[in-house]
């Protein structure tokens, strides 16, 4: 059985502090090699998620690894000890970088010889690709085949009337990849035992690795619609597995607000406890750079040393009850605030150098006709101004919701009193919504974050006399407080 790996390290911007052996405040390409290395060998995750959309794609990630890093290396191996896995583009939706794609499965083989020459054996260290926003098997599929018959396959050809190509090229391995579904939307998450069980149909596979998003269904349906979501999912994959007699192994890409999932250094043992059946979490940048290093390398431990167990049970036919009701507030609630979340999303720094193509590659995120920033500058923005995101539609739960969200999310109380901590009563004079008897009645013990409180109350009275000045430092002030930006 290939080892499957347990903590993926992953690109996502969501920090305040850059890390040490970054020289700019935003992490470019070289800095992205030594991230790599440094996750591996001080951190000790044991992936890499490397993400060839929405930037300036280096493909040849595998030979810089093994040209500076040649000692750690030659006792890790890339692909058996220590993973890298490509998310590439997904061309349904992302026509103008779609032949990245192709790029980047074109590079799988050159990464094998690479590898093989500085292990003198052979090695394969990329074989798998993650499919970001996937909605069907037949995109799977397409990747599948293509590289088996494209890539690899084309081995076999001729050049003309009497080459084949491995005998002028050499061969090319491996002869197949693995294809990783992201599903990220509430109609395909539903369904995605259905899309995994299609892709199986054909195809003599032991282990399928699924990848489940957690930010954008926070941010398009809710916070405890992306809970509900994420267990419902989970508990389906579990019985595909029986019935399919497949290992499937969960992936949940999460980040350190609670927002977007809430895994940091300090919440790993009661995450492990809600999510049971994981097999891969991910490290996204403010758990890795916004907490003691030791802290962080204890934290990745306990992950390593945790049993995979079962999903914990939902009851699907109340969940999806209490979802239809609350979505429908969240969005009404998110359209009402949508220009107040842009006007401070524009101050929110960035922490990689991405090429955001906004509305033409898929990267802004839209509801109703109205446009917002992607997840990490959505979450950010509402923390700023002292009204966390985890408290939108908080107004149309009854006591009969909350019973059943409790049920549900088995930390409930502990995650909303990380969000409570952080929300400002004052948030009331630009948002119009008052939460107080609704907080009262979910009778959460919370202790209120005073410095993030002065913060966000500056934030608010700058936002109120459009004084935009201070509003970048005031944002990351209070980022630095709550040890996330986003």
């Amino acid at each position: 059985m290939q080892k499957i790996p347990r903590c993926m390290s992953t690109q996502h911007p969501d920090n305040v502090n850059p890390p040490f052996f970054s020289n700019a405040p935003e992490l470019g390409g070289d800095d992205e090699i030594q991230e790599a290395y440094y996750v591996f060998s001080h951190l000790q995750c044991d992936e890499q998620m490397w993400d060839c959309e929405g930037k300036e794609v280096d493909n040849f990630v595998v030979k810089k690894l093994l040209s500076r890093y040649d000692e750690y290396f030659t006792n890790n191996v890339i692909g058996e000890n220590v993973f890298i896995t490509f998310r590439v583009p997904n061309p349904q939706l992302e026509k103008m970088e779609a032949k990245i794609l192709l790029e980047t499965l074109e590079s799988i083989p050159r990464s094998f010889d690479t590898a093989s020459v500085f292990y003198e054996k052979d090695v394969t260290p990329i074989f798998e690709v993650i499919l970001p926003m996937t909605t069907s098997a037949d995109e799977l599929n397409n990747i599948y085949h293509y590289y088996k018959d494209f890539v690899a396959g084309k081995q076999n050809k001729l050049v003309g009337h009497s080459t084949i190509i491995k005998d002028w090229i050499g061969e090319f391995h491996p002869g197949k990849i693995n294809v990783i579904p992201l599903v990220e939307d509430y109609e395909h998450i539903m369904n995605v035992d259905s899309i995994v069980r299609t892709y199986l149909s054909d195809k003599d596979i032991s282990d399928q690795r699924v990848f489940l998003a957690r930010s954008d269904p926070a941010m398009n349906y809710g916070f405890f619609s992306a809970i509900t979501l994420t267990k419902i999912a989970l508990q389906r994959l579990k019985s595909l597995s029986k019935e399919t007699g497949v290992r499937i192994h969960p992936i949940i890409g999460v980040g350190t607000a609670p927002f977007r999932g809430n895994l940091s250094p300090y919440t790993v043992e009661k995450f492990v406890d809600e999510y049971p059946s994981l097999r891969t979490f991910t490290l996204q940048s403010a758990f890795k750079y916004d907490y003691p290093p030791k802290d962080v390398v204890d934290a990745v431990q306990v992950l390593h040393d945790t049993p995979v167990r079962n999903p914990r049970y939902v009851d699907e036919e109340a969940a999806i009850g209490f979802m239809e009701k609350y979505s429908e507030q969240y969005r009404k609630e998110v359209m009402e605030l949508a220009p107040l979340i842009n006007k401070v999303a524009k101050f929110i720094p960035a922490r990689r150098m991405r090429k955001l193509h906004i509305s033409l590659f898929g990267y802004s995120r839209s509801m109703g006709g109205i446009t917002l920033p992607r997840a990490i500058a959505f979450t950010a923005s509402l923390y700023s101004m002292g009204f966390p995101p985890e408290l939108i539609a908080l107004t149309s739960l009854d006591e009969n919701d909350i019973d059943i969200i409790r049920r549900i999310h088995y930390n409930f109380d502990d995650t909303l009193s990380i969000a409570l901590s952080y929300y400002n009563p004052s948030s009331y004079k630009l948002t119009g919504i008052d939460l107080s008897k609704k907080i009262e009645m979910l009778d959460v013990p919370y202790e209120s974050n005073e410095d993030h409180k002065r913060y966000t109350e500056s934030i608010i009275e700058c936002l109120r006399k459009a004084q935009t000045e201070p509003m970048e430092r005031l944002c990351l002030q209070a980022a630095h407080v709550r040890k996330f930006l986003g």
